[in-house]
């Protein structure tokens, strides 16, 4: 029976699928060693454990605990998260046929296994302390929060001072005693502000250029989503991209406004997005690895 497979990083990388690939042989180089060492004398058995684990399963001498769905679909999908390991199957696949996939797999596995793991860690470590003093990205450009009690400014809330050097400042009116809820709901009502004013803008720039015409921007809070868009000509924006460079936020902006002439990912619509951003893969790849903390 001809096996057929799906597989897909589930790390915040946008609603494109990723290709299948052929899993090159992993190494893993330890700092001052002369040379690589499998991931199988690496990584110690167990390592591996999905919350919802219900099959174990040995890889390269490493056990990886996976959830295991069945459903009504047609191929078996690997799915590699936060979480870790998920498979999907047919309801008539045999376990052993998932199982012989997975072993052939094996190296993808815990490859994407290792990234997830890595990525956790760089989400952890870009979470924001919510404090006087504390700096977040803002346009891939770092701002340092300042508590000012003396309200010694026009707009609402904040304001923003840049700076020639070094990270600008955000200045919010907020007492020296604020709560770390009080600094993070100021702080991010700013941010949301400047999402909305900066997404209509590249929206209004690139939509001509695509020959298209979108009817409203709202902002998302998607845990998984940078951006969608709606046949009624719908357009929604992660607010959280407004921590990115300009040159991702465009891409999604892009992206977006693209569905509205294909609303699928079909050749004709990369066609579209590479009709005004020739340089569409580095700037999705750059995404893909962007590190924003989804739980600010």
């Amino acid at each position: 029976m001809q096996r057929f497979v799906q597989l897909a990083l589930d790390l915040f990388a946008g609603s494109e699928p990723v290709a299948p690939a052929p899993a090159p042989p992993v190494r893993v180089v330890q700092p001052d060693a002369p040379a690589a060492e499998p991931l199988n004398q690496v990584f110690q058995p167990g390592t591996w454990h999905h919350p919802r684990a219900n099959r174990l399963l040995r890889l390269s001498n490493c056990d990886v605990a996976y959830e295991f769905k069945r459903g009504k679909r047609r191929t078996i999908g690997l799915s590699v998260g936060p979480d870790g390991l998920s498979v999907s199957a047919p309801r008539w696949t045999p376990v052993g046929e998932v199982e012989a996939l997975l072993h052939d797999k094996a190296g993808w596995v815990l490859e994407k296994l290792q990234r997830a793991r890595e990525r956790a860690g760089e989400l952890e470590r870009s979470r924001t302390t919510w404090a006087d003093g504390a700096e977040l990205d803002f346009l891939g450009q770092r701002l340092r929060l300042m508590l000012d009690p003396a309200h010694g400014f026009a707009q609402v809330g904040a304001v923003l001072e840049p700076a020639t050097e070094g990270p600008g400042t955000l200045r919010l009116g907020l007492a020296r005693n604020a709560s770390e809820a009080q600094i993070r709901d100021a702080a991010q009502a700013w941010l949301m502000r400047q999402a909305k004013r900066v997404f209509a803008e590249r929206l209004d720039l690139f939509a001509p250029q695509l020959g298209v015409r979108y009817e409203k921007l709202r902002l998302s809070s998607a845990g998984t989503r940078w951006g969608s868009a709606s046949a009624d000509g719908t357009i929604r924006l992660n607010w959280r991209l407004i921590h990115l460079r300009m040159d991702m936020v465009d891409y999604v902006v892009v992206h977006e406004l693209s569905h509205l002439r294909h609303m699928d990912h079909s050749p004709q619509f990369w066609d579209v997005v590479a009709s005004v951003m020739p340089d569409h893969i580095e700037r999705r790849k750059a995404l893909k690895r962007a590190a924003v903390p989804l739980g600010e």
